[in-house]
């Protein structure tokens, strides 16, 4: 320790789930996964045997998935691509472009003709997402001024324009607007983007045969057994889906998918009293887990006490105490959970971090203070 640890049966039965939902629902649906959520090899295995493709948003994991995963469709997303990426792309073949803004959708013409081949693509919309969604968002990408996807003006300069660029064929429409929301609130998200891109089909005389409508599904930090509901919300999309037939809607989840199969287990060092208040120091930090800091949120945790000692003074110790839990970085901000009371923590003792499956390890800042690298632990049965 400290070391993450994957279960990979639990990831399994999640997306079993999710999928037999949607096959229950009909309409058509299809589930990409996006990649930036976890790119760990033995995850991404099992994620897609139970998805219709993967997004990636770099050349690095174009690369990654590519050499792991070699035949899984995949979709190549996110903004500032350079010429080098979409060059690679193109050579790897790759399903889908969602293409950001008409500069790149230029570029990725001249370079498909270059090629001698014909770029799939999704413009990528930043449309006006009205009140649609059920709240006040965790994470806003679209609707608002933002670096991502086109302008909806620039969207018809470019439906205009794509007569003169035979290296791309549009598919379609991809808009991710916002992250955070229930299955009501992703429902009306989706909604949105489809009422859009028809219009906007319609006007240009286009054939809109795709429509990606993003990821946005809710997790709950502060309550983990409150887990996203997929029967609801693919009973609320399946209908929508098929008022839009022959049009094949696909949604884009990441966080939602592994969050809750990955644990951060890690050691208390110390137990530390500072002016009225107690710090759990713990190996490791935000350097592996960067998720709370970034969030702004205590991560849920579970204690697991640990027996024996073998020092000559007495083991510290704290029972019913409301404690702050930090790592070994020396900066303020490396804060794990705040102000939580524990029935007793000892040093020595394991703490264990739950949802630590997407967005932790691979979006932190790993370098810091150079502290070594976490163990990583996949869980499999076998009967």
């Amino acid at each position: 320790m400290p070391a993450y640890i994957y279960d990979l049966e639990h990831l399994a039965g999640h997306l079993a789930r999710i999928r037999s939902a949607f096959d229950q629902a009909g309409g058509g649906i299809e589930i990409l996964h996006a990649v930036k959520a976890n790119p760990d090899p033995r995850l991404l295995a099992v994620i897609g045997a139970h998805v219709d493709g993967l997004e990636v948003a770099s050349g690095g994991e174009l690369a990654h998935v590519r050499s792991h995963l070699p035949g899984v469709p995949l979709a190549f997303g996110g903004p500032g691509k350079t010429d080098v990426e979409l060059a690679a792309a193109l050579d790897a073949g790759v399903h889908r472009f969602h293409v950001e803004s008409l500069h790149e959708l230029r570029r990725l013409d001249l370079f498909a003709r270059a090629a001698g081949t014909v770029a799939p693509v999704l413009l990528r919309v930043n449309i006006p997402s009205g009140t649609a969604g059920d709240g006040v968002a965790a994470l806003t990408m679209g609707g608002v001024p933002s670096p991502f996807g086109m302008d909806p003006a620039e969207a018809e300069k470019a439906a205009v324009e794509l007569a003169q660029l035979p290296g791309v064929e549009l598919f379609g429409i991809h808009a991710h607007l916002a992250s955070g929301h229930g299955p009501a609130g992703c429902v009306a998200l989706a909604s949105s983007v489809l009422d859009w891109a028809a219009a906007f089909a319609a006007r240009h005389g286009l054939d809109v045969r795709e429509v990606n409508v993003g990821g946005g599904m809710d997790v709950d930090y502060a309550d983990p057994d409150r887990v996203f509901d997929w029967d609801e919300y693919a009973r609320l999309l399946a209908p929508l889906a098929e008022a839009y037939t022959p049009l094949t809607v696909r949604i884009e989840p990441g966080r939602a998918i592994s969050a809750y199969s990955g644990w951060y287990a890690t050691q208390v060092l110390d137990l530390k009293r500072s002016h009225g208040k107690v710090f759990a120091v713990c190996a490791g930090g935000t350097h592996h887990l960067r998720t709370p800091a970034a969030k702004g949120h205590s991560q849920p945790l579970a204690v697991v006490p640990r027996h024996g000692w073998g020092r000559p003074w007495p083991r510290p110790s704290e029972t019913g105490t409301e404690m702050t839990f930090v790592g070994q970085l020396c900066t303020p901000k490396d804060v794990l959970a705040r102000d939580i009371t524990v029935p007793r923590l000892a040093v020595g003792d394991v703490v264990v971090f739950g949802m630590a499956g997407a967005y932790a390890y691979n979006i932190s800042h790993r370098d810091f203070l150079m502290h070594p690298a976490p163990a990583v632990v996949h869980l499999e049965r076998t009967v």
